[in-house]
């Protein structure tokens, strides 16, 4: 973001109020924005969502086809997350390839839901070490208001558990499509990330662009749906305490079990 008077003037407000255990918007210290989440968003994908987290808005669409496995994985299925921020979503966004704030953001999200456990990849063998089953999930930012990390993991989450899975049966040319068939995605745990930052030494959770902007460091924690921690990514220039560790992992655990209860809900 462009470095005016204005943006500092706004950076030494927002500091302020958190300084004094209060936010620009009136959320509490550790009160995430509100999040609503539409699926089936997307007729041609095989599951797909959009999310909006306070004013930042993803669309997340999910293609499953079958695929040659890694080399080292022949009796696992793909997982593969993607995204990207188009140029509609902030003037500061240009066309072109992704930077490494992008290809940070995929990796996160990938992370959080591959080391959950969440899809069971050893279901989606067609042929071991020659054919399985690929999910790939790709989201796409429509609307930038910060806190990108949490918005693209309930949106991938949320396409996922909606999606189905087209049914193959392996012939001697190769996978075959059984026609008007699915079957149910493995799932075995539902992962929810928490993002939070550390502005004038205070713990703030999802934090929305203006606050982005302050933050001396940042952590993302995703739980599973046992409230175990399972992945970690730290940011920024500054570091955590011992003590703010552990607080931050109170609060991903506890801030995580009620969105999980909000992206449950979309089956129902």
């Amino acid at each position: 973001m462009s470095n005016t008077i204005l943006d500092e003037l706004k950076k030494k407000k927002v500091t302020a109020l958190i300084a004094d255990g209060q936010r620009i918007d009136g959320r509490a210290l550790d009160e995430p924005r509100p999040l609503t989440i539409d699926v089936g968003v997307i007729p041609k994908a095989e599951g797909s969502a959009r999310i909006r987290l306070g004013d930042t808005e993803v669309v997340c669409g999910v293609k499953i086809q079958p695929d040659k496995p890694f080399p080292d994985l022949g009796d696992r299925g793909i997982f593969i997350c993607t995204a990207e921020i188009l140029p509609l979503a902030h003037p500061s966004v240009e066309p072109g390839p992704p930077g490494e704030e992008v290809i940070e953001l995929a990796r996160v999200v990938d992370r959080g839901i591959r080391e959950s456990g969440m899809i069971d990849l050893t279901k989606l063998v067609l042929q071991k070490d020659k054919s399985v089953i690929g999910i790939f999930v790709d989201n796409s930012v429509t609307d930038y208001d910060g806190n990108l990390f949490d918005a693209c993991s309930y949106a991938s989450v949320a396409s996922i558990l909606s999606c189905r899975v087209p049914k193959w049966e392996m012939k001697d040319e190769g996978p075959s499509r059984v026609a008007d068939e699915f079957i149910e995605p493995p799932i075995k745990t539902i992962p929810v990330s928490v993002t939070m930052g550390k502005i004038a030494d205070q713990i703030i959770v999802d934090p929305n662009a203006d606050e982005w902007q302050c933050m001396d460091a940042r952590i993302t924690m995703t739980t599973n749906s046992d409230g175990n921690i399972c992945a970690v990514q730290k940011g920024g220039e500054n570091g955590f305490t011992v003590e703010q560790l552990m607080r931050c992992s109170k609060i991903a655990v506890a801030t995580g079990a009620k969105i999980r209860e909000t992206i449950k809900a979309i089956g129902k």
